[in-house]
């Protein structure tokens, strides 16, 4: 029997396969593309993937390693996987096996045997006598229990974690078990078994005649690959079109993966998907513990689940039978990884639908220009929502002069007034700082020393609760200094103002109503971000302070008033990009007001309310902005006109990166643009220089010619071993 030799993708920073030998003694049953095995790589074991199960062997065989061991299991990937993760490898030029290591829950990148315990679901007893009596107690006296109750009866099997993310707890379930309304069961495997009649719940509301347009061409391209752009205002029922297309791709007994941009989306998206669909739906995002991710990968791929909810890593869940793809808010930076492997949510998505032949929706308010450019150009098909669903009006939106106003703790005397009114009238307002932390800096009054950290150069930030100075771009800690280490003055004050110190002045100034902070601070532990948004649906709170966390997509129908607080920083930017991303968080924090029955207002404080920027959104709106930015990109040669790849180095010294990298511009490529060697917007971070250099074609064929010319000189560079490389194709942040 002749040798069999395999092509292995192995975990490490090597942009190759590595071959190896299957002995005799593991080739029954035959190796498989997508298999998992077990190989010696230097002194280390590690997990492979076989991409190639039929290979040749172009090397001395005396020096090819036999694999180890075939992990005989379920959780190998399909050939459909490994072919769309070949794509995603080659057209970010990174490693293979960096990038099947994506795809892989983290217990799946062990060599150890995984044992899961069966899935459990939560079920509705079969009623008693009793029943009705204890749900009428239930209703009175424990409003959360009933909603519980509520919930687990109109499916017939709902998890665990799919009640952890809706906001439940464990006490409640336990407090409904104990009196006899519902058990918990083991999961029944069935794959693919949904029917029509369990589609249909509840809240199915009758579209307008722009969203049933749209469900019906989605419904037409359901056999075949067709992009989907739906452009509608916020409030304008783009969730109710996701919901009415999905419906004949589940009839057809056929998965769905919707994918959002931030994890705190996730409970939203779920409660209205539980309201309509009576189907079973996973769940896959950085909230999940390892077994409960290899769990939601295992139903996938069984297809046990039906609708696969997720943030960005969703794009690579193994869905057999995969029939849409949905992406909510597919302008977000969110859905753009920033280091290792730097891909881009949206257009792998839309890759991996391509390869499936199957239609991908994308939803917003406010395209990305790459999006509404192919849109506009025909490559998608464009629809627009330009009305809001139901009652709910468009707030307005309205600048306020800094200059002309007098400011108490970075809130005009306009704003004070607005606020409670609002207040007074029993509505909520929602107060926009993109700054967390107490301050952004502390200096001393007497000698204008000021707190920097010395790995980045840059200010700490005060975290007046914990007490700390923290690095915001390196994550180094220290304790805030008694006096003023130059001069030994005690006299140290916090400089501007971020949304902790916001909160603490809102309690002065608004001492009779509730205020929450929703930031990456307040919402660290475990369902706190969950637990924070469902208070504020509940009317727990007036007073909303927060970050970009608060601008994406959820609805609050109490929110009448949206003010932005400080929006000049992003008025000033080298990055061209900014301005579009500037927009893009205004109106999308915009629409967090009025989106019921009330009408909702926008006040934006501003010390350059003559801005160009400011004028035209304001008084044009987004997609005129957007057009004339298109037409001026297109005459600065930028993107989406042109096409970019972004090379970053770093080093101990400044020197290394700017010679490494400048080293690569001596050979010209064919058909490409440098634009650089310079130091990054900042320059150093966590102790390292940093450089860039982007290369620029009119074509992507062209660029990735250009690429792989400049990567076959990397090896030769004689800077090499003194810097750390990485290359970003398609970079979305000049600012890293």
């Amino acid at each position: 029997m002749p040798e069999q030799y395999i092509q292995v993708a192995i975990p490490v920073p090597m942009r190759q396969l590595f071959t190896y030998r299957v002995p005799e003694t593991l080739s029954s049953p035959a190796i498989k593309v997508g298999e998992r095995v077990a190989v010696s790589f230097g002194p280390r074991k590690v997990i492979g993937i076989v991409i190639d199960a039929q290979a040749q062997c172009d090397f001395e065989v005396s020096k090819v390693k036999d694999i180890t061991t075939r992990l005989n299991d379920n959780f190998n990937l399909s050939q459909s996987l490994v072919s769309f993760l070949q794509l995603c490898a080659h057209y970010y030029h990174h490693p293979f096996g960096d990038v099947f290591q994506q795809a892989l829950p983290i217990l799946l990148r062990k060599i150890e045997n995984i044992t899961l315990s069966p899935p459990m679901v939560w079920q509705a007893q079969c009623p008693r006598d009793d029943t009705n009596i204890i749900l009428d107690k239930l209703k009175k006296k424990a409003a959360k229990q009933f909603a519980l109750y509520q919930i687990i009866s109109s499916h017939h099997g709902i998890s665990w974690v799919e009640l952890r993310t809706l906001g439940y707890s464990k006490t409640q379930l336990n407090a409904l078990q104990s009196k006899g309304l519902i058990i918990e069961k083991e999961q029944l495997a069935e794959q693919y078994t949904w029917q029509e009649d369990t589609l249909n719940q509840a809240d199915r509301l009758v579209l307008s005649s722009e969203q049933a347009i749209i469900v019906s061409a989605i419904n037409h391209s359901l056999a075949q690959f067709s992009c989907h752009l739906i452009d509608g205002v916020t409030g304008s029922g783009k969730t109710e079109v996701y919901l009415q297309a999905m419906e004949e791709v589940l009839a057809n007994n056929q998965q769905v993966l919707v994918i959002v941009p931030e994890i705190g989306l996730t409970p939203q998206t779920l409660n209205r998907f539980e309201q309509r669909f009576n189907v079973p739906i996973a769940l896959h995002h950085s909230g999940l513990n390892d077994k409960e991710r290899l769990a939601t990968w295992l139903s996938a791929q069984q297809g046990s689940a039906a609708i696969v909810i997720g943030t960005r890593s969703a794009v690579f869940t193994p869905l057999h039978r995969l029939g849409l793809i949905i992406i909510d808010e597919e302008h977000d930076s969110s859905l753009k990884q920033q280091d290792s492997f730097r891909y881009h949510c949206r257009d792998m998505a839309i890759l991996r639908a391509r390869q499936l032949n199957i239609p991908i929706v994308l939803g917003t308010a406010t395209p990305s220009f790459e999006s509404l450019q192919n849109a506009l150009s025909g490559k998608y098909s464009y629809h627009q929502l330009v009305n809001r669903a139901g009652k709910s009006n468009k707030a307005k939106i309205a600048l306020i002069d800094m200059n002309q106003q007098q400011v108490e703790f970075g809130l005009s005397g306009t704003l004070k007034q607005e606020m409670k009114q609002t207040l007074a009238r029993g509505e909520q307002v929602l107060l926009f700082l993109n700054r967390r932390g107490y301050a952004p800096a502390i200096n001393c009054q007497e000698c204008h020393w000021l707190a920097e950290c010395q790995r980045c150069d840059k200010p700490y930030t005060l975290h007046q609760k914990q007490q700390l100075l923290i690095c915001h771009h390196c994550g180094s800690q220290k304790r805030i200094p008694p006096q003023c280490p130059s001069c030994g003055s005690i006299r140290i004050a916090p400089l501007g103002q971020g949304t902790e110190q916001l909160e603490s002045r809102l309690e002065d100034l608004f001492p009779e109503s509730s205020i929450v902070r929703i930031d990456r601070d307040s919402t660290r532990k475990k369902g706190e971000l969950t637990k924070l948004l469902q208070e504020v649906s509940d009317k727990k709170h007036q007073l909303l302070v927060g970050t970009q966390m608060l601008a994406k997509g959820h609805h609050f129908p109490d929110v009448t008033l949206v003010a932005v607080l400080d929006v000049d920083g992003a008025l000033f930017s080298f990055d061209f990009r900014a301005s579009e991303q500037m927009a893009q968080l205004l109106i999308q924090v915009a629409g967090r007001a009025g989106r019921a029955s009330k009408p909702g207002k926008v006040l934006v404080q501003s010390s350059f309310v003559d801005h160009p920027l400011l004028q035209d959104l304001v008084h044009n709106g987004y997609h005129h902005f957007a057009h004339q930015a298109l037409t001026e990109r297109q005459q600065a040669r930028l993107p989406p006109y042109t096409f970019q790849a972004l090379l970053r180095a770093d080093a101990n010294y400044p020197s290394y990166p700017e010679k490494f990298l400048r080293a690569l511009t001596l050979q010209s490529l064919d058909g490409c643009e440098f634009a650089g060697p310079v130091p990054a917007a900042m320059e150093k971070k966590a102790g390292k220089f940093r450089y860039h250099l982007i290369i620029q074609a009119t074509s992507r064929k062209v660029l990735h010619r250009g690429i792989l010319q400049l990567l076959a000189q990397i090896p030769d560079n004689e800077w090499l071993g003194k810097v750390r490389w990485s290359l970003d194709i398609d970079p979305i942040d000049l600012n890293w």
